[in-house]
């Protein structure tokens, strides 16, 4: 599944930072942009992975689509 996500990143002093705006909780802070750009995705690929397991060990529960 290929789904994308907004990094919303930005430099404070000699750090660069960032967060993916759709999920919270996902958020880096490294010395240069690419660097943190690579920490992005890993993390957000992390948390997936973790989310993913969680969901699948639900049984019993459906996944209902919630549109505001």
């Amino acid at each position: 599944m290929n789904s994308t996500y907004t990094a919303l990143i930005g430099k404070e002093g000699d750090w660069w930072i960032g967060w993916i705006q759709e999920v919270p909780g996902v958020n880096c802070q490294e010395r240069t942009r690419e660097e943190l750009v690579d920490s992005l995705k890993a993390v957000l690929k992390e948390y997936m992975s973790e989310d993913l397991a969680y969901s699948s060990s639900l049984s019993g529960f459906e996944q209902v689509p919630i549109r505001l």
